[in-house]
Parts: structure tokens; sequence; C-alpha cells
């Protein structure tokens, strides 16, 4: 059994994509997936699995959630290990102070990490932005939402994305490592 953690986008964000987080666990179980559990009322599950590839499940998700709860999302799934690796190369732990400002935009492709190269090339100063393998990491001190870094990695990555704090990331990571029955 593998471990996976599912991040769907705009879930619960704004009134037209409200889904509770039972009828979340409930689509994940119908395809076969043990152990569902969801972090906050945000769309985040982590779940067990016999076999599959992250990219096939999260299809598998995308199109269950929409058949079985009217709501279209973009799901992006990684192993535990994958989230494990993506939080280790985390090169902007030293200079974050706030893990709610912390970003940790993981890509749906990493190959789509080839539209950042200008915003790598920019100066951000107060932020922050460093590219890995499989993530982009932005320190926002002045929040998200008034994040001119976050609007420019937003911008060049389109739905091709999904973000999360860095203290959800951590809460990620403690509940893929703890499965139930451990």
């Amino acid at each position: 059994m593998t471990v996976h953690v599912a991040l769907l986008r705009g879930i619960n964000v704004g009134k037209a994509k409200r889904v509770a987080m039972v009828d979340l666990k409930a689509v994940a179980a119908s395809l076969g997936h043990g152990n569902v559990r969801t972090l906050l009322n945000s769309g985040n599950l982590v779940f067990t699995s016999k076999s599959g590839k992250p990219q096939a499940i999260g299809r598998a998700l995308e199109q269950a959630i929409e058949s079985k709860l009217g709501v279209a999302s973009r799901v992006t799934v990684l192993t535990a290990a994958e989230l494990e690796a993506i939080a280790h190369a985390n090169p902007l732990l030293e200079q974050a102070t706030d893990p709610t400002r912390l970003l940790v935009t993981i890509l749906a492709d990493p190959a789509s990490g080839a539209r950042l190269t200008d915003v790598g090339k920019a100066k951000w100063k107060p932020e922050a932005f460093a590219l890995g393998e499989r993530a982009a990491y932005l320190w926002c001190p002045p929040g998200q939402l008034d994040s001119p870094l976050a609007k420019a990695v937003f911008k060049a990555l389109g739905d091709g994305c999904t973000s999360r704090n860095w203290a959800t990331i951590e809460k990620l990571r403690a509940l893929a490592s703890n499965p139930p029955g451990a």
C-alpha cells in the first residue's frame, strides 16, 4: 500500500465549490482507496492505494468528484515520499518567519517549472522565490493576496499548480507519515 496525498484546487473556496469533507472522503473510498482522511475543510486528502500512478489517481478523482458531487476541481496527487522530498528541498525555511506566509506551489507537471524562468530572474525583496524539481517556494511576508510574487507565479502557471502554506504542508506530512493502524 502506498500513502498518497491529494490536493484539490478550488474546493471550498467561495460558495460555488463547497463540498462536505465527508462526501469527498466517500468519493475517494468509492474508488478503492483506503484509510481516507481529510485535513482542514479545503480539499486535502490523505489515503492509501494498492496501485496506480499519482497522475492517474488524480484524473480518476477529478472525474468522480465531478460526476458524484457536481463540482469540477483539478487534483494533484503525490505520494507521501514525494511530499517529503518537496518539503526537504525547501530552501526558504531559514528566512521565512511565518509558516502561513511561506507558500509551497506544487507543480502538476514538473516540466511546467520552465514557465517560471522569468519569475526566478526578477528581484522580489522583501519576498523570496526558489524553484525546486516539483515545487516553487514563495516567501510572501505581506501575505499571498497582496503578493506580487504570488500573482506572477500563478499567472505563469495557470491551473497547472496548487499551493499550500507551510503550516498545511507540515500537517499533511504528519498525517501521511502516520496512517491509521500503523
